[in-house]
């Protein structure tokens, strides 16, 4: 049994996970959840043992001096809970760490765990994928779960993906077994420029767990960020007449297909968010001072020479591999 000293009794709380690999194109879910315990200036309460679920010649960890003194950091996954004040305060359990090495069965059971332990009522695990979308239009996320009640109550797409998968398809699994409603949420990188960071997918993720779990999330610099990294690109795709003109086919690709993002309900749930941010009396998302937790020990790649489909629909998917379920998350 997990027992875990120092955390008090959580206020609705919902679990949201982010791991960097393979499900972290740009490293866009997790940075999601790192803005999140930056913003609510969460403390960590537990760390998984790094000797269980990583091999460190593919995960190093590093050495560092505080004071003179050498000390190492191991890679690991690790737990941390803030607290949303307002009118209707909640909790959030933040898990961000790297998609373990191995014994990842035992992995999801160690985190289903705390999540028991903790009450939580509802796991979201981010994630963000390799597609062909452009920098230059709204970052696409899905939302996907195994369990058909929750896509039904919650307007979720129900996955029916088969093939190979990461952790967050696992972790989703084991959660849905276990009773646990779980969400994922997937956000699309533009293939072409895939070095992290990429705030603007970030921001998307952001934006679409706001509506999941209705609450505001303070966003600090981070829109700032996005139209920098934005105009970055554009520069950057300017100064390559054939990045230029895949970019150019990408956006007429999305431009005529059916996109969740020109639908009425995606420009009412973006007017909403604009309502809650100007709305005084919304609940607060003010950073708390997290201290109800007691005495815790370069350039652009050039793109594949490809036409776009006469039909409209976005063309075949790169070669490079992508992140397994989550591939086709609305599949």
């Amino acid at each position: 049994m997990i027992e875990l000293e120092g955390v008090p009794e959580l206020i609705d709380p919902v679990m949201v996970a982010a791991f960097e690999g393979w499900n972290d194109a740009g490293d866009a879910a997790t940075g999601a959840v790192a803005h999140l315990d930056r913003e609510w200036k969460g403390e960590v309460f537990a760390a998984l043992d790094a000797e269980d679920y990583y091999d460190f010649q593919v995960n190093r960890p590093t050495v560092w001096l505080d004071n003179g003194v050498r000390k190492i950091t191991w890679p690991t996954t690790r737990l941390s809970v803030v607290r949303i004040g307002g009118a209707k305060p909640r909790d959030l359990v933040l898990v961000r760490g790297i998609e373990p090495s191995m014994r990842w069965r035992s992995f999801c059971n160690e985190i289903l765990g705390f999540a028991h332990e903790l009450g939580v009522e509802m796991v979201v695990i981010l994630g963000a994928l390799l597609g062909d979308t452009p920098h230059t239009r709204p970052v696409p996320v899905s939302g996907v779960t195994s369990d058909a009640d929750l896509a039904r109550t919650m307007d979720l797409e129900e996955t029916k993906y088969e093939g190979p998968t990461g952790i967050v398809g696992i972790l989703q699994e084991a959660c849905t077994h276990a009773g646990v409603p779980a969400v994922s949420l997937w956000a699309a990188v533009p293939h072409y420029v895939s070095q992290p960071p990429n705030p603007k997918a970030t921001l998307a993720l952001l934006n679409r767990l706001e509506d999941l779990i209705d609450i505001r999330i303070p966003l600090g610099e981070l829109p700032e960020d996005a139209r920098a990294w934005q105009l970055g690109v554009d520069q950057l795709a300017a100064e390559d007449s054939e990045v230029a003109e895949y970019v150019q086919t990408l956006e007429e690709a999305r431009d005529t297909a059916d996109l969740p993002e020109a639908s009425g309900d995606a420009i009412a749930r973006e007017f909403e968010r604009y309502l809650r941010r100007r709305d005084p009396a919304a609940p607060s998302a003010e950073p708390g001072d997290g201290s109800y937790l007691r005495d815790t020990s370069g350039g652009l790649p050039r793109p594949p020479k490809r036409k776009p489909d006469p039909s409209g629909e976005d063309p075949e998917p790169p070669a490079a591999p992508s992140p397994g379920e989550d591939d086709t998350p609305g599949a």
